[in-house]
């Protein structure tokens, strides 16, 4: 098997981080690691992720001064062990099947470079999320891949990992037009995956959609 490396950056968001990690134990495929990244958080993230390192030893913990959201991903990410890399956001969920579907379609089609799948939102809002159909040209215009889709390490390595000066959401978009600009194929499985939490109190920082 291949190792995925889901990196799960957190600050402020200690009191969903359970939920998160949850879904990530209950993937069907056990090839991962998950690496929390506490990003200077104030809040008691450590104690929360400190239970889950007991819990399963696939779960790993980091800690750094506050740098915002791509700078997080990037530290995890440099220090991932695997060779597929799923970011996912401390407030949202992932589908049992997820890794086990995305990594498939790697396996069988190698000029792939991005999986992604359909997705719901919930908390404030309980829908499904109706996403625009991908294609490279409307990507130039809106960006219809949330932040958790399966790509390769190299692949960030490549484009020098996300751009820490992005911000509100971009920093997703301006990564899938760099890792996708000189050509390669990407997936949505039809499948629903990945589970968006809408809050009523913070900031949404949602896709163009």
């Amino acid at each position: 098997m291949v190792t995925i490396s889901i990196i799960v950056p957190c600050f402020n968001q200690a009191k969903f981080l359970d939920e998160t990690l949850q879904s990530v134990l209950e993937q069907t495929y056990s090839d991962w690691e998950c690496i929390i990244v506490n990003d200077g958080s104030p809040d008691n993230t450590e104690e929360i992720a400190q239970k889950w390192l007991a819990k399963d030893s696939r779960f790993k913990y980091v800690k750094k001064e506050n740098g915002g959201l791509s700078s997080a991903r990037n530290y995890g990410i440099n220090i991932a062990i695997g060779k597929f890399i799923l970011p996912l956001d401390a407030d949202d969920r992932i589908g049992s099947e997820y890794l086990e579907k995305s990594i498939a379609v790697f396996k069988k089609e190698s000029w792939t470079k991005l999986v992604y799948c359909k997705a719901e939102k919930f908390g404030a809002e309980s829908a499904v999320w109706n996403l625009p159909e991908f294609s490279l040209d409307s990507l130039g215009y809106f960006n219809m891949i949330f932040c958790s889709a399966l790509y390769r390490k190299s692949e960030w390595e490549k484009v020098g990992g996300y751009d820490v000066n992005m911000i509100y959401g971009l920093e997703d978009w301006e990564f899938w037009i760099a890792i996708l600009k000189n050509g390669g194929g990407v997936k949505q499985l039809d499948y629903i995956g990945f589970y968006y939490r809408i809050k009523n109190n913070s900031m949404i920082r949602e896709l163009k959609a």
